[in-house]
């Protein structure tokens, strides 16, 4: 498909600017599990969904020491108004020049309405306390997703 593998792989490490004006590097994260997603654009009806959802369940993913990343090609004002509108309690990361998202090969060419053009292939990544991507979800459907996610990690938890 054109996407590297990457379960079982040591997560790409990256920085980049958060919503709250800090910069973020995955690997300060060593020690926790992150759940990564990658999503097209802030405000739109299926990010707001996927955002929505994990802000929902936030409080059973920190019982289990999981940290959320979103990730979007989107600038920070952007992100702080996203954030600031559905009260989401976890950092947004813009990402304008692709660094992360061509890392994690979720920057590809997308057809939509017979037009072709590059954009983010909505994606969620979970990475173990060592760094190691354990699963991962591409070409991700918003309905249930979360749900997904959290029966994976309480599944690899052993709760």
């Amino acid at each position: 498909m054109g996407y590297v593998e990457l379960t079982s792989k040591q997560a790409p490490d990256f920085t980049l600017q958060a919503n709250d004006g800090s910069e973020v590097t995955l690997s300060d994260y060593q020690g926790q599990t992150v759940v990564l997603y990658f999503y097209p654009k802030d405000m739109t009806p299926g990010c707001t969904t996927q955002a929505c959802d994990f802000r929902d369940a936030i409080s059973d993913l920190q019982e289990e020491n999981v940290v959320v990343l979103g990730v979007s090609p989107d600038p920070i004002e952007k992100h702080e108004k996203f954030a600031s509108k559905h009260e989401l309690p976890f950092l947004l990361l813009s990402d304008p020049d692709q660094d992360a998202a061509n890392k994690y090969g979720v920057w590809q060419l997308k057809k939509n309405f017979g037009k072709e053009s590059m954009g983010i292939v909505r994606s969620t990544f979970v990475i173990d306390p060592d760094g190691i991507v354990t699963k991962e979800w591409r070409k991700v459907r918003v309905g249930g997703h979360v749900d997904e996610v959290r029966a994976y990690l309480t599944e690899k938890s052993g709760a």
